[in-house]
């Protein structure tokens, strides 16, 4: 038996470019179906764990997954803005507490996340370096946004314009890093925080301009009378926010009808959080309120319902790999006609023979299945880093 299995090892090592084709296909069939299993699998856990520690999402009734995408993962398109009277709205039941968020806004890729501190206490992170903003005009970055960035506390971040043309007239916004959040491994590494106010600014909702009573500015006088100064077209808008022109920022009507992308309520206790979504059940109620784990579980319902069907795929793609293995192994027997006569006239049997082809089939399958489960254990120890990275990045 161990000159068998020495000439089935001679014969593989020799076709080498043939064995490793043929091993490669085996381990990808046996490793695809399983490693799409678990990286949908830490993918999964990955969204539902966000999702998870966020009990209520409010904002404006359109799509539910778009809300959710947007605010807690900062990675889609800005869905229907809704205003801050909303989250003053929450704040007056005295059921939960409100977090607004305002996500429309990039630097360099990086989304800028209007919102209050109560935020950072709520997902629970922690500052690496400086502090958090406390001013208008200061921001507060992610580590690997920082990374990317190059930028720590003490530099700034300038806002991208939304627009290569801006006709609205709204200047990039020049922001001051107050501190720099240690790492979460969430999509809060990514983003850079600002206070609400500070993501008006950069809207152009909040703005300073010179004062008009300084001689300086009189270039920028078009009319004069003892009641009102009007400005011409000259009148200079700031883009940097500093100590010597905070004071000159100011609203512009009712800070209730300023816009936000949603609201995350925190309840107090399970039953407050059913009593706040009894608030928002009237159809014509212009906000919605959403459970994001409820929303995420009927996208991956979706995911789970596809993977099923690309399981199917690779099943039928694994049985013609097989044909195909065999049909290898089939006109290897044909081509090997000479050998295997030569093996019978020196005393070979024909068992022998039979023992030969098969411990070369039994040498590749089994490689091939080494293969796989090497993948396998290298996709589950380093598949979640990969999808993060990936996500983030």
């Amino acid at each position: 038996m161990t000159d068998v299995l020495f000439l089935a090892w001679r014969y593989l090592t020799y076709h080498r470019v043939k064995t490793c084709i043929l091993i490669a296909a085996i381990a990808l069939i046996a490793y695809l179906p399983v490693g799409l299993n678990v990286l949908v699998g830490q993918s999964a856990d990955q969204l539902t764990a966000r999702a998870s520690d966020t009990p209520l999402l409010v904002g404006a009734r359109s799509s539910p997954l778009e809300l959710v995408l947007s605010s807690l993962y900062f990675d889609a398109d800005t869905p229907e803005l809704t205003t801050y009277a909303q989250a003053e709205r929450i704040a007056a039941t005295g059921l939960a507490t409100p977090i607004p968020l305002y996500v429309r806004f990039r630097a360099r890729n990086h989304p800028i996340v209007g919102t209050t501190l109560e935020y950072f206490e709520f997902r629970g992170l922690r500052f690496g370096s400086g502090r958090a903003m406390a001013v208008l005009g200061e921001s507060v970055v992610g580590a690997e946004a920082a990374k990317r960035l190059g930028v720590g506390p003490g530099d700034s971040i300038v806002s991208s314009p939304e627009t290569v043309f801006d006709l609205a007239g709204v200047y990039p916004l020049k922001m001051t890093v107050a501190g720099v959040l240690e790492r979460s491994f969430t999509p809060d590494d990514q983003a850079i925080f600002v206070d609400l106010k500070t993501a008006w600014v950069v809207q152009g909702l909040v703005h300073g301009h010179q004062d008009l009573a300084d001689p300086d500015a009189a270039s920028a006088v078009l009319d004069r009378d003892e009641n009102r100064i009007t400005a011409n077209a000259s009148l200079v808008q700031f883009t940097e926010i500093t100590e010597q022109t905070v004071d000159s920022f100011h609203f512009h009507g009712d800070r209730a009808d300023y816009p936000i992308s949603a609201v995350i309520a925190v309840p107090h206790d399970q039953k407050s959080g059913v009593l706040l979504m009894g608030r928002y059940e009237g159809d014509g109620d212009p906000a919605r309120i959403v459970r994001p784990r409820t929303v995420i579980d009927e996208l991956l319902g979706t995911v789970f319902t596809v993977q099923g069907f690309v399981v199917a795929a690779l099943g039928l793609v694994a049985l013609a790999t097989l044909a195909t293995a065999a049909l290898v192994f089939l006109l290897s027997l044909r081509l090997r006609r000479r050998e295997i006569d030569t093996i019978v006239k020196i005393g070979g049997s024909r068992t022998s023979v039979g023992a030969l082809f098969a411990s070369e089939t039994v040498a590749v399958l089994l490689l091939g299945g080494i293969v796989a489960v090497a993948l396998t254990v290298l996709t589950s120890l380093f598949g979640a880093d990969a999808i993060r990275t990936f996500l983030l990045g």
